[in-house]
């Protein structure tokens, strides 16, 4: 699922340099597993593909070997799958869907579907090594009516149930609006699937960069 990350080798390790810059920008020090927030679990939604792309790997923005990059600002997202105490998860298969950039998802009762935008994937998959590292190349989310910009995530763990929760920008004003993400009554936990997109250092053409952990609520047996 993860071969080749969806690229050349020469893209893979661009790729994996940029989100290990990633890493190093948005890791706190002395981040310890009684200190980590459970990552709350969110709806799936309506709109999780009716009809999965044949091209399903974590870039997004390349579809099969089409040669026109989707709309939208390119953002490098990674994280790490971990379990309860902050050890990460092998073989975790992570998928993330959200809407192209003029707001429609790979699903045909997504609003203005006719307005989708065939270049752009809409929906990918990683499968986790010892690290728990994943990693997808996608663009940053746009808000539609009634949403403000988010992912949805699914984590698929052997033995366990999927969890499903969504990733949210920092500093969008739609945040303090939206119903599902203000469902979450603990603010902290609420605040934890809300990260920074921030500007990748030293790209000439605005991508960003975005780090979101997931932290299950569960330990693997030994």
């Amino acid at each position: 699922m993860n071969k080749d990350l969806g690229l050349d080798q020469s893209g893979r390790r661009r790729f994996l340099g940029r989100l290990g810059l990633a890493a190093g920008f948005f890791t706190v020090p002395g981040l310890y597993a009684e200190a980590l927030t459970l990552t709350p679990s969110q709806t799936e939604g309506p709109f999780y593909p009716d009809r999965l792309p044949l091209d399903t790997d974590n870039d997004l923005l390349v579809l099969n070997d089409s040669t026109t990059p989707s709309a939208g600002i390119v953002t490098w997202l990674g994280g790490r799958i971990l379990d309860a105490r902050g050890e990460p998860i092998r073989n975790a298969v992570v998928e993330i869907w959200q809407a192209d950039a003029n707001g429609v998802y790979l699903h045909k009762g997504s609003d203005n579907a006719g307005k989708r935008d065939p270049h752009f994937q809409g929906f990918g998959r990683f499968l986790t090594g010892s690290s728990g590292e994943y990693q997808f190349r996608t663009i940053r989310p746009v808000p539609y009516p009634g949403r403000t910009p988010h992912i949805h995530y699914s984590v698929k763990i052997p033995g366990q149930a999927k969890f499903t929760t969504q990733c949210y920008v920092r500093g969008e004003a739609g945040n303090e609006k939206d119903g599902v993400l203000k469902g979450i009554q603990d603010a902290k936990a609420r605040a934890s699937l809300i990260v920074p997109f921030a500007p990748l250092p030293g790209s000439k053409a605005g991508e960003l960069l975005a780090r979101f952990d997931v932290v299950l609520g569960f330990t693997p047996k030994d």
